[in-house]
Formats: structure tokens, C-alpha cells, sequence
């Protein structure tokens, strides 16, 4: 049952960096891709444009998740539109940078509301399509090192991805009967427009406190998600998979090598 479900996914996010080259690997694979954007449109059909060019069938929507429940119904249209939803990739998302003794509600409220109730929202329409179909199918949602490890200034962002990834493990043990996966990915640094970077290639040697000295490439995250969400993930539900190049590894041991506060002040 694991091995049919439809050839079609949908990942939101997809007008740059994790998202897009997560379209573009699992076109690679034989998917038609649904494709999400919240503002760069133009990015969003260049993702289609990629799509196409590997033979497959893209569809582009808006999707402004700060209207959560408005913007799940974009899961069903998408699927309507190509014929079917085999895999959902939960990508987009946002952050903050101010300290929470600083932050109103209603920042609070935004990120919570991209991050976690959109994810959860898009993941239960999805859901519920491959269960009626009985055919099974893959959620993958995108999350972060920080769904385990804090960070100075992105309190909402952190509680949010961590909710992510226990709202995955629950949806996990509730999905398996129907052949239906729930796995999260976890990236480092990657050399994105999110991260204040360009989609070129990463630099070696630029971060020499990191294990693998540079920022990972979009590339790398998007190979991962196409495993999980390919029949040979079939037996793997319920994990995080963090692609960080260790980073992950140097909380403790970076603690110890500071020499400084400067830290709190993110």
C-alpha cells in the first residue's frame, strides 16, 4: 500500500531556496509538483518552469498562511488540479529576531500561525485525501535545529518548530494504519534567501566554528526530503532527520569554548 499512492506532491514554499529545490528533486523522482508561494510569484513559475522541464506537471498557488484556514484549502486545489496528492512537504515558514520580553502578541500569534497552524492545517487535508483514497502516502514537514536546540531572539520560531516536530510524531502513530508517513527534516545553516543568502553554492572554509566549515546547500536538504518522501522510506515514520553537518553537535562544546556574553544578544 505504501509503494502507490499518487505520483503527485505539493510543497509549499516553493518560490526559493529548501522549497525549490525540493520541487525540482522530486519532479527529478516523477512527481507533478504543486508548487506554494506567499510573494515571489515570479520565483514560484520559475520553479515550474524547472518542473516542466523535467517532463512533469507543475501547479502554482498563492498561499499566505497567516490566514491559516484560508490558506489550507490551497492543498485541495492543487491536488484537484493534477489529479491526485501522494506527498506533502510543509516548507514555508518565517521567523523572527527580537527578544520575547520585546515581542507583542500578535508577532507572537503571526510566526505560530505560519509555522505551526499552517503546517498542521495543510497536513490534515492532505491527510485526510490519502486515507480516502486508501493508497497511503508521505508527509514531510521542514523543520529546523531548532525544533531541539534554542536560539537567542527566535522564541516563537523555536516553540513553533518544536511543536512541529511533536505534531509530526502524533500524526505519525495516527497515520501508520492507513500506510500514510510523517517524518520531519531538520536543517542547519543553509545558504538560502531565508538565511540572508543567495542560491549559489556555499563556501568552504566561510564558517570555521561549524564541523563542516560552510552553510549547506538547498541541494542537500532537498535530497533528504526526497527520500522520505520516496518508497523506500516506507518503513520510516515518526523521525527527524537533522541536516546541519553537525552543527547540532557543537551546542554543548561551543558553550564552553566562549570566552564572551556577546552571545544574549543573539
Amino acid at each position: 500500500m505504501t509503494d502507490m499512492y499518487d505520483q503527485v506532491a505539493v510543497v509549499t514554499g516553493a518560490d526559493s531556496g529548501i522549497g525549490k529545490a525540493t520541487a525540482v528533486a522530486l519532479a527529478e523522482l516523477g512527481f507533478d509538483v504543486g508548487i506554494t508561494y506567499h510573494s515571489d510569484r515570479d520565483g514560484a513559475e520559475e520553479t515550474a518552469g524547472l518542473v516542466r522541464g523535467l517532463g512533469r506537471a507543475p501547479a502554482v498557488r498563492r498561499h499566505d498562511l497567516t490566514d491559516p484556514e484560508a490558506a489550507a484549502a490551497v492543498v485541495d486545489e492543487l491536488a484537484e488540479e493534477l489529479g491526485g496528492l501522494g506527498v506533502l512537504v510543509n516548507n514555508a515558514g518565517t521567523g523572527t529576531g527580537e527578544p520575547l520580553l520585546e515581542m507583542g502578541y500578535e508577532r507572537w500569534r503571526s510566526v505560530l500561525a505560519v509555522d505551526l497552524d499552517g503546517a498542521f492545517l495543510c497536513a490534515q487535508r492532505a491527510a485526510r485525501r490519502m486515507v480516502a483514497t486508501g493508497r497511503g502516502g508521505r508527509i514531510v514537514n521542514v523543520t529546523s535545529v531548532h525544533e531541539e536546540y534554542p536560539r537567542v531572539g527566535a522564541g516563537p520560531y523555536c516553540a513553533a518548530k518544536g511543536g512541529l516536530r511533536m505534531l509530526s510524531r502524533v500524526l505519525a502513530l495516527e497515520l501508520a494504519e492507513y500506510g500514510i508517513t510523517v517524518n520531519t527534516v531538520a536543517p542547519g545553516e543553509i545558504a538560502t534567501p531565508m538565511t540572508g543568502q543567495e542560491d549559489v553554492p556555499p563556501q568552504v572554509g566561510s564558517r570555521p566554528g561549524y564541523p563542516i566549515p560552510r552553510p549547506g546547500d538547498a541541494r542537500e536538504v532537498a535530497a533528504v526530503v526526497s527520500f522520505l518522501a520516496g518508497p523506500a522510506a516506507s518503513y520510516v515514520t515518526g523521525a527527524t532527520v537533522f541536516v546541519d553537518g553537525a552543527l547540532g553537535l557543537m551546542g554543548p562544546q561551543a558553550a564552553g569554548a566562549l570566552g564572551s556574553g556577546d552571545w544574549r544578544t543573539g
